[in-house]
């Protein structure tokens, strides 16, 4: 089928002069006019027969233009897209890595030397960064890095899935049995999703993703708004041995949460540094981050929610 792009003109009316009055009547045709402007030059073109059957005839043209891959704007972004934005994304938190890892050994060197300046006392336990004290069972700040590691790779995920209209999640919501099961297999441990209902968060359903250290799990909500948040979680390697990845610089909510049955001091991170916010922790070696477009304070809450409902 093929779409004309200049005005055609009936062949029973004479072709129009190029005047400046044409401009506007393109205005009005493209529909760039208000409507007390488009009505006063309708009236003043009355009787202008060829004026008004040009306007009708670029309309029509603009419309069949407009409906031209209509579908394309309900398509999914092709997987080749996707997969350059997720190596773009990569390659921008490496390089962020870097300056961090470069400001984290001098915050290392300032807090030593100044330990050692005052006569600080290090009987051979780890350093609390910032503190001039050994810290006791503290996080390396490998473990830490690893952590916020972690956290930006779960802020890309929801980046790179939450817009999705027809394909958010690979398995959905009514199939939430198969999902955990499949997901549980994956990631080698026994996942469980929470359930959010009473914040006003439906689950949408899940998938499967890679990650540093291997595999990695996201689920999904939304809420009555379409407002979506995800919950990513899988292994963090070197974390094993500690509760919560804390750096120094890092904000911290505290008191550290408290679940039915006292658990381990696990620290809630918040971080900003990705696509979206989010806050992440560690837990018995295992990472979890929840991220989305919302308030530090909206946030908080639904990782409060959460935290208890994981729990082994």
């Amino acid at each position: 089928m093929t779409h004309r792009l200049a005005p055609s003109v009936s062949p029973r009316t004479p072709p129009l002069e190029h005047t400046d009055d044409q401009a506007a009547w393109h205005a009005l045709a493209d529909g760039r006019l208000t409507p007390a402007e488009a009505a006063t030059l309708r009236t003043q073109l009355q009787g202008n027969s060829a004026a008004l059957e040009s306007i009708d005839q670029w309309q029509k043209q603009r419309q069949q233009l407009q409906a031209l891959h209509t579908d394309m704007l309900d398509a999914p972004v092709p997987e080749m897209l996707r997969a350059s934005a997720l190596r773009t994304a990569h390659r921008k938190a490496q390089q962020m890595q870097r300056w961090r890892w470069g400001g984290m050994a001098a915050s290392v060197f300032m807090a030593f030397a100044l330990g050692w300046a005052g006569h600080g006392q290090w009987s051979g336990g780890t350093l609390q960064l910032g503190s001039g004290k050994p810290a006791s069972g503290g996080p390396s700040v490998l473990v830490a890095a690893t952590a916020q590691r972690f956290a930006e790779q779960a802020a890309v995920a929801h980046a790179v899935y939450q817009p999705e209209v027809r394909h958010p999640v690979e398995v959905g919501a009514a199939q939430q049995d198969h999902l955990v099961q499949w997901l549980s297999k994956r990631l080698d441990r026994p996942l469980k999703v929470p359930v959010l209902t009473p914040l006003g968060y439906e689950l949408v359903g899940g998938r499967l993703l890679p990650g540093d250290t291997g595999a990695r799990a996201q689920f999904m909500y939304q809420n009555g708004a379409g407002q979506r948040i995800t919950l990513y979680m899988g292994a963090l390697a070197g974390a094993a041995a500690s509760p919560a990845a804390t750096a120094a610089g890092s904000s911290t909510t505290n008191p550290p949460l408290q679940s039915a049955q006292p658990a381990p001091a696990t620290a809630f991170q918040f971080t900003s540094e990705g696509p979206v916010p989010g806050f992440y922790w560690v837990d018995a070696g295992f990472g979890y981050a929840l991220s989305g477009q919302l308030s530090r304070a909206q946030l908080l809450a639904l990782a409060t929610a959460v935290y208890p409902q994981i729990q082994r």
